[in-house]
């Protein structure tokens, strides 16, 4: 190793642990247990500014609110918080679900995109930044996992250089996302392996792998080293995670826990109820064990 290497680890190793200080002292103080680290995606609540949510967020015992651009970024800092992962650039319709990496003529223009990003995202202290496949369309798995790999492993130095983990969320194709193709955990997973590096990772969906499925909890047993992220929703219908559901997220967070995990959930479920902000304060309470 170099002195310059070295020095350079570290800091990052400092700024990790000043990062995670500071996240358990929040949990604390909020009345949390300190052993999860809570986020919530904001699409989930449309008709609540980002200032309000903000502020609910710090009253629930959230340290993040994501799935937010640059643009958003600065505010999220003004009331202490941080983006646990940040949103996926958009150019000429591509980056999105349905057109992404798994198609080699969408790889300039998203390999542009997100070299722009992602130096954004560090940035502004960001750790992790979303990507997709993109829909079949009737391309065989095992091309579309060629592709994919050839194409995100372009971005693994400036990654790495950044300290930015790309993250690709396992999605449902049965019922959210028709088509979709990164949709079962051991394709995601075989792509990591293609792939080859600490900066690329899954998310794991945790509505959307009971939907494709099931064996929640025996999948995150075995799969956890390739999870950088989880997100919550109730089965069926993507509403509250409580017992109106068929998943039982107390068991699902403590074997979370269990693999030493040191990122973020995020509740991504969408209210039904009324009250939308109690009803996000009870899923952060039902995943904190």
């Amino acid at each position: 190793m170099t002195r310059r290497s070295i020095l350079t680890t570290s800091a990052s190793a400092l700024a990790a642990s000043q990062l995670n200080q500071r996240l358990h002292a929040a949990d604390t103080g909020s009345g949390m247990k300190g052993r999860v680290n809570h986020s919530v995606c904001k699409w989930c609540y449309p008709k609540t500014s980002l200032e309000d949510l903000c502020k609910s967020a710090k009253d629930i015992g959230l340290n993040s609110i994501e799935l937010l651009g640059p643009a958003d970024w600065p505010t999220l800092k003004q009331y202490n918080l941080t983006c646990a992962m940040g949103s996926n650039p958009v150019i000429d319709g591509m980056g999105g679900i349905g057109k992404a990496f798994n198609r080699l003529e969408h790889h300039e223009k998203l390999i542009q995109a997100y070299e722009e990003i992602i130096p954004k995202a560090a940035a502004a202290g960001l750790q992790n930044v979303i990507c997709f496949s993109g829909n079949r369309e009737g391309m065989a798995d095992e091309q579309g996992l060629e592709n994919c790999a050839a194409g995100l492993k372009k971005l693994m130095a400036v990654c790495e250089r950044h300290k930015i983990t790309l993250v690709m969320e396992l999605l449902n194709s049965k019922v959210n996302h028709k088509d979709y193709m990164c949709d079962h955990s051991v394709w995601g997973v075989e792509l990591c392996n293609k792939i080859g590096s600490e900066r690329f990772k899954l998310l794991y969906d945790i509505y959307h792998m009971q939907i494709m499925e099931g064996d929640v909890i025996a999948t995150i047993k075995k799969f956890n080293p390739y999870f950088a992220h989880y997100h919550t929703g109730g089965v069926p219908g993507r509403a509250e995670i409580d017992d109106s559901q068929e998943l039982y997220y107390p068991a699902i967070m403590k074997a979370i826990v269990d693999t030493g995990f040191k990122g973020f959930v995020a509740q991504e479920f969408v209210p039904k109820r009324d009250d939308k902000l109690g009803s996000l304060k009870q899923g952060v309470k039902i995943c904190d064990v």
